[in-house]
Formats: structure tokens, sequence, C-alpha cells
């Protein structure tokens, strides 16, 4: 059975590996598209949007065309950050030989 300092440190030692891995995704980008990448977005794992990038055959494309692959492209790269920190979560957790199924409040 663990005493309670060794829980007491395991718990300091997950909180700072949760808060080094925080910090190591701001920077980490994703990237979404859409309109067979026609239309690229670039974010961080932050949230943080860093880039857009359109095609100029669409440059004379109706405003709400442009606007839905715009929507769709930022959609797609959010799936692809929200999927990038599960990942990087399951790893720490397998790492920290705990269930990488549990949940976490990011």
């Amino acid at each position: 059975m663990m005493n309670f300092q060794q829980m007491m440190k395991q718990a300091q030692d997950m909180q700072l590996k949760i808060q080094q891995m925080q910090e190591k995704l701001m920077d980490v980008e994703v990237e979404g598209e859409s309109g067979g990448g026609m239309v690229k977005v670039v974010m961080t794992c932050a949230g943080k949007l860093t880039r857009i990038t359109i095609d100029n055959s669409l440059m004379n494309s109706d405003k709400e065309t442009l606007e839905d692959l715009i929507v769709a492209a930022v959609n797609n790269a959010t799936e692809a950050k929200d999927g990038r920190i599960k990942s990087e979560t399951r790893s720490m957790m397998e790492g920290l030989g705990l269930p990488s199924d549990m949940n976490l409040p990011f």
C-alpha cells in the first residue's frame, strides 16, 4: 500500500508532466484544409490560428463559398488539434504508468 507522501509526490510529478505537456503543445502546429486543399489553415494546439492559405483560383468564387471553405478548414484543424492533444495525453499517462483513458482537466 502506498503511503501518503508517495501519493503526494506522484500527484506533483503528474501535475508537472501535465504542465510540461501543455507548454510543449502551445507551439505545436496542426493543419486543416478544405476544398481539396484549396483552403488551408494552421493553428497551434493552444487553438491560436497562425496562418490561412487560399488558392488563387478561389478569389473569383462567391463570398459564401469562400466563407464555408474557411470554416470547414478551421474545423478540420480544430479536430487535428484535439486529436494531437489526446494522443500526447495518452502517451504521457502511459509513461506515468496510469490508465491512458483517464480523464484529465484540460
